[in-house]
């Protein structure tokens, strides 16, 4: 069946050829001359020289009408510089080529490109990938393929996808090599990955060199790498790595697309040196022609080699065919009707001043930029003077081979699954968005990214001293052997939160004295982090924001804020209105106003049941209405809705009282410590002087709080704060002391009688240690961290350091005036609130309900006696029916209600039959 089919394709392409051939002779075809300049020696060049007279022939026999036909002048470079330039003249001196595909190599395209520029050639490679080869300067040079700076992006969202920090490349010293650096530098710094190292191989390296290089790669801390370099220097790259043991657990090496995209054509030794290693390559879509495509290339390049070993067609293959048609409808395009090139003088020189610009090549140009189709290799687009690419696909090389664990785009950033429907940022962050990766070393843990380095290098830790209290941070250098020996509250949880990390840390102390120089702070301190003087700033280091620019910080390891200590006065309350305290004014009259509404409420709802109790004057209903907030005699309310009323709002009050007899007897029997300020405002308002530590950021706040300069004090130690404090501002002293709450409770932990702290009146973030930007380590440093201070590892040192907080009762915040406000008793009074008005609601509509059954339409008549017409003694009722018979009312008196100076008298009507010979109404 296989056979047949070839068989069959043979003969369609023979007919084919045999209809181009009898078109050809039976109209003039102009002659488009092109020169090929290739390394036929290298894999590579053998590959796209199949392609290449295969496509020539498949465009023709898809296009026999075309007036202008394609004639190849394949050169070969040998590899080398000088010699591509040399074929380059020989092609436009003696043959008079309109274009030129190639030179294969981006330092070969250098010169070439100069050239095409310089005559208004079109110079077209589909292998020269250096950014510098910019269509800004070189306008005839078009790179018909995947510019190294595309790839980038998808290189940094890999980095991203897995936290990394550290990234060292690892290139070939040439202008393939470097050019692709700017633009990794600049999309790494996007995602805030960092470059401490750049690996540059010579291009000629032997073994030993590349070797050493590994060697010295092998000491740093770094351990992801991205390689870019050509598939013969990489082949011999990781073929050292494997050796020396790089290519095992924990280390993470990504390659450019210049070697994923020949992964294929590799040996297959090389091929398992580079298990583990991810790649980024350019994604070729499957389709039906470039299936017929590879069989038959296959077939032709046994022809074309036939001692070599069998070849494998890659992408270069596909964008030199797509190239020829690009060429090849480009000369269509143009109308090319003779070469225009004038013929040098000397038909052997090699002189380029004998050659004049070529008039047709601007033309040319044009048309190539105008081309796009759907090709073998996907979208063919060389507008821009580059191939247009904004996706990849991301392999994993396993065994001898590579599979696919996701694709790139620009507008979707990471996938699993190519989808181009969803929109996501250019970076993606999840794992999600990839395969389970196979790591070097046969793992599936995503390796940290860095080791300690084999060097025997120490970490550099800086710590500060003479700026803080000697129970956070100390330290002394002995003078024999110059070691310093670090000791206090932040020393200990640093050496604590070592002590848990994974892996061992060798480090060692460096002094930053702070008493050496007055005007250095703790801001210069972190700086030297940034100066990488320190790999880790230990102290008391408050993080800010202007801090966090430079350098990185761990997780706080301290309570943060900044509040006030000042001193405390004795009260003993001898107040006459001291009984008025226990409520806030605000509390006193929401009470008042509740109790007269629940009165109101009471008093409204028997009066429509009709309650006998709340008739009468007016005097005596308001006192009934008071009687009902205050008495606890349910007998007094005859309706379920009032009752229910009553006992809520008795439960109001009894909650209320309580709350109150104990505030009372508290303030009556209690002597209370009240401190002398409250507020930073009444600080203010009387101009009194703060103190502050010295050499702290807390004066830059005291000023942007409003506070003048005379007014702001330095102090040093705890024995100056409490001297200051305790002189009183009146004495040269000051009134309060602002400082962080970690020092406060320091301090207070001492000093406990006679102080208190108020507030926080600031927020801070705490304290915590300074890290360079992007370094490893400080993930699992603050993973430690927060380790320590969610245990009791973080009581046991404060309690070591600072002792224990508990015995003293003035430490913590100092806020109101321990009056009972509105808000502490917001339930029960919304539910008196709540059941007083809906009770009021629903007796309402129960009153008007029945009054529509029963009213005068029904039945019912209403007569309302106006003050002048009752009679004085007597019952009320009894004077109603008095009133209802000298007006023809005739029936039954059902109720009587009083309400000020009117009786309202309702009688049911007796149907006509009933009373005989009576006025009916």
């Amino acid at each position: 069946m296989a056979s047949g089919l070839r068989i069959t394709m043979l003969l369609f392409l023979a007919f084919s050829s045999a209809s181009v051939a009898q078109n050809v002779t039976e109209s003039k075809v102009e002659e488009f001359h092109v020169g090929v300049v290739l390394d036929l020696g290298a894999m590579v060049g053998k590959v796209a020289n199949t392609s290449i007279s295969i496509a020539v022939e498949d465009f023709y026999a898809a296009h026999p009408n075309y007036t202008t036909r394609l004639v190849l002048h394949i050169r070969d470079s040998m590899s080398d510089d000088v010699q591509a330039a040399s074929a380059v003249l020989d092609l436009l001196e003696n043959y008079n080529v309109q274009a030129i595909i190639g030179p294969q190599k981006s330092s070969q395209a250098v010169f070439v490109s100069a050239i095409g520029n310089k005559y208004q050639v079109p110079i077209i490679s589909f292998t020269a990938t250096s950014t510098s080869l910019s269509s800004r300067s070189l306008s005839y040079f078009v790179q018909a393929t995947v510019r190294d700076s595309a790839q980038v992006s998808s290189i940094a969202s890999i980095i991203k996808t897995y936290g990394w920090r550290e990234v060292v490349p690892v290139y070939v010293d040439n202008d393939y090599g470097r050019g692709i650096i700017p633009d990794l530098v600049e999309a790494l710094e996007g995602i805030n990955a960092h470059i401490p190292y750049r690996s540059v191989i010579d291009e000629s390296a032997a073994s030993e060199q590349i070797t050493q290089e590994l060697y010295k790669l092998m000491t740093m801390q770094t351990r992801v790498f991205i390689v870019h370099m050509s598939s013969s220097l990489g082949s011999l790259f990781f073929t050292k790595a494997k050796e020396i043991g790089m290519m095992g657990k924990g280390f993470v090496w990504i390659i450019t697309d210049g070697l994923a995209n020949l992964i294929d054509s590799l040996n297959p030794s090389v091929v398992e040196a580079m298990n583990g290693a991810l790649g980024v390559e350019f994604c070729v879509p499957k389709s039906r022609g470039l299936d017929n495509f590879t069989m038959r290339w296959y077939m032709r390049s046994r022809n074309d080699h036939p001692n070599d070993p069998t070849l494998k067609l890659n992408i270069f293959g596909l964008w030199s065919y797509d190239t020829i048609w690009a060429v090849a409808q480009a000369a269509e395009k143009a109308e090319v009707t003779e070469a225009k090139f004038q013929i040098p003088a000397l038909k052997n020189s090699k002189s380029l001043e004998t050659l004049e610009k070529s008039r047709n090549g601007p033309a040319v140009l044009q048309a190539i930029l105008q081309t796009k189709f759907e090709g073998l290799s996907g979208y063919f687009d060389l507008s821009g003077g580059e191939l247009q690419v904004s996706m990849f696909q991301i392999i994993n090389v396993v065994g001898t081979a590579h599979r696919v664990i996701g694709f790139w785009t620009a507008q979707n950033g990471i996938s699993q699954q190519l989808d181009q429907s969803r929109t996501n940022r250019t970076y993606g962050s999840t794992t999600q968005n990839l395969s389970i990766v196979i790591w070097p070393g046969g793992s599936t843990e995503v390796p940290r990214g860095w080791e300690i380095p084999t060097n025997g290098k120490k970490l550099q830790v800086g710590i500060v001293i003479g700026g803080g209290n000697p129970k956070y941070i100390d330290a002394n250098e002995d003078p024999i052997t110059g070691v310093v020996k670090a000791s206090g509250l932040v020393i200990e949880i640093f050496e604590e939160a070592v002590k848990k990390l994974p892996y061992a840390l060798p480090y060692e102390y460096i002094v930053f004295n702070t008493t050496e120089n007055v005007s250095s702070s703790y801001d210069d301190f972190v700086h030297q982090v940034y100066l990488k003087k320190y790999d880790i700033a230990v102290g008391d280091i408050t993080i800010r924001y202007n801090r966090s620019l430079y350098v990185d910080f761990t997780l706080p390891y301290t309570e943060s804020g900044i509040a006030m200590v000042v001193p405390v006065k004795e009260s003993t309350n001898k107040n006459a209105w001291i009984f008025l305290k226990p409520l806030t004014p605000g509390m006193w009259f929401g009470t008042i106003v509740l109790f007269i509404y629940t009165g109101i409420v009471i008093w409204l709802l028997e009066l429509l049941g009709n309650n006998k109790n709340v008739h009468g004057p007016i005097p005596r209903q308001l006192a009934t209405m008071l009687y009902f907030s205050l008495s606890e005699e349910k007998e007094m309310v005859k309706r379920l809705m009032s009752r229910i009323v009553l006992v809520i709002w008795l439960f109001f009050l009894v909650v209320l009282k309580s709350s109150y007899t104990a505030s009372l007897t508290s303030m009556l029997t209690v002597q209370q410590l009240q401190p002398t300020i409250t507020t930073v405002d009444e600080l203010l308002r009387t101009g009194e002087p703060v103190g502050y530590g010295r050499g702290s950021y807390i004066k830059g706040l005291l000023e942007e709080l409003g506070f003048h300069e005379s007014k702001i004090k330095p102090y040093d130690t705890p024995e100056d704060y409490h001297n200051a404090l305790s002189k009183g501002s009146k004495n040269g002293g000051v009134a309060a002391l602002v400082d962080e709450i970690p020092y406060i409770k320091l301090f207070l932990a001492d000093n406990c009688k006679g102080y208190t702290m108020v507030g926080p009146i600031y927020k801070t973030a705490g304290f915590g240690y300074a890290l360079q930007k992007g370094s490893p380590i400080i993930g699992d440093i603050s993973q430690a961290i927060l380790n320590i201070t969610g245990g009791d590892s973080i009581i046991r040192i404060e309690k070591e350091w600072i002792g224990d907080q508990n015995n003293c009762q003035n430490v913590g915040t100092v806020s109101g005036t321990g009056s009972l406000t509105f808000d502490s008793f917001a339930g029960p009074i919304i539910a008196t609130g709540v059941a007083s008005t809906t009770s009021v609601v629903i007796a309402l509509i129960i009153y008007f309900c029945k009054n529509k059954q029963v009213g005068p339409g029904n039945g019912d008549t209403e007569q309302i006696l106006p003050h002048e017409e009752q009679k004085d003694g007597g019952d009320v009722r009894s004077q109603c029916q008095e009133a209802a018979g000298d007006r023809r009312m005739h029936g039954q008196i059902n109720m009587v209600m009083r309400s000020g100076s009117l009786v309202i008298c309702r009688a049911q009507r007796i149907p006509s039959s009933r009373v005989s010979g009576s006025a009916r109404f």
